[in-house]
């Protein structure tokens, strides 16, 4: 299934955090929350991945955190209209997470310590996306999503949408064959000074592996995917023909600031051709995530071909 296969999203439309809309008791927000398939599960997600994965398979979750931010770094699927925002995944609205009475939480290694509080509302689904422990990173997300939809009865639907991601790969992987694309370094910028560059092990790493390219970043990132390093360490980057992928949101004061940077210029990743900024990408998703990472830069190497 194709990330753009999803309705189109109406910011106006979407039930947002009490405290947005005046304070309302979490009661009445539900009256706002969209109406389950007959015989659904009732889900909240406290993970971008797993709420877009929900989607993929049908199910709309009731609930989903931080999602104030979702059109910023998700971007694709859209959230349907009506969906509660929780919350922080670690500091949920617990009065909201009462009032939706969810029959499934969908949690990550990364909220372990709040797994026992998150117990008192519903069933935990705890399931190994982004963080690392022991299965490349896309395998572990294509198992999740498996169990995860053998858990809501949606398992038909989830080899539907994993045959369509492979799909999906493949033909990046072929529309990429014959560019004879250079290796790519992949980065968000924190600052002028600072990147978040993804290495192996890592969803974007294996994502770049399953479609034929290969990462110009060749250290060991940590388990989450990432290392964190000033600007200047990017001249460890060896190769003269690689290519430095950068992914929006930029802090609006880093590129002019780069510009006029003599360090900056003396990169070679950033001499021009080598160095380009795409829309969003979330690192730390699951296949949705993974199928538009793989897009946008096959998108960006066959435009430089």
């Amino acid at each position: 299934m194709r990330a753009d296969c999803f309705p189109p999203f109406d910011p106006s439309r979407r039930v947002l955090l009490g405290g947005l809309l005046g304070g309302l008791p979490a009661a009445a927000l539900l009256r706002a929350v969209p109406t389950s398939a007959q015989g659904a599960p009732r889900v909240v997600s406290l993970d971008y991945g797993l709420a877009s994965t929900l989607l993929a398979l049908g199910i709309v979750p009731a609930g989903v955190s931080d999602l104030a931010g979702w059109d910023k770094w998700v971007v694709s699927p859209s959230m349907p209209a009506g969906v509660v925002d929780l919350g922080t995944s670690t500091e949920p609205n617990l009065e909201i997470l009462k009032a939706l009475k969810p029959d499934f939480i969908l949690a990550t290694p990364y909220l372990d310590a709040q797994i026992p509080r998150l117990q008192e509302f519903g069933r935990v689904l705890r399931l190994q996306t982004f963080r690392y422990e022991g299965t490349p990173i896309l395998q572990a997300v294509t198992a999740a999503t498996r169990s995860l939809a053998g858990e809501l009865g949606r398992l038909p639907q989830a080899e539907l949408f994993l045959s369509g991601a492979e799909a999906f790969f493949d033909d990046c992987r072929a529309r990429l064959a014959p560019v004879s694309a250079p290796p790519v370094a992949l980065v968000n910028f924190m600052d002028a000074r600072h990147v978040r560059i993804y290495g192996n092990p890592g969803l974007f790493h294996d994502v770049l592996e399953r479609i034929g390219l290969s990462n110009a970043w060749t250290e060991q990132s940590s388990d989450w995917g990432l290392q964190t390093i000033a600007i200047e360490e990017l001249s460890r980057i060896t190769d003269p023909h690689a290519r430095l992928i950068a992914f929006d949101p930029v802090p609006p004061d880093v590129l002019p600031k780069l510009a006029r940077s003599p360090l900056w210029r003396s990169l070679p990743v950033a001499r021009p051709g080598h160095f380009h900024v795409l829309a969003p990408a979330l690192m730390f998703g699951m296949v949705n995530e993974a199928m538009r990472f793989a897009g946008l830069v096959t998108q960006a190497l066959e435009r430089e071909a």
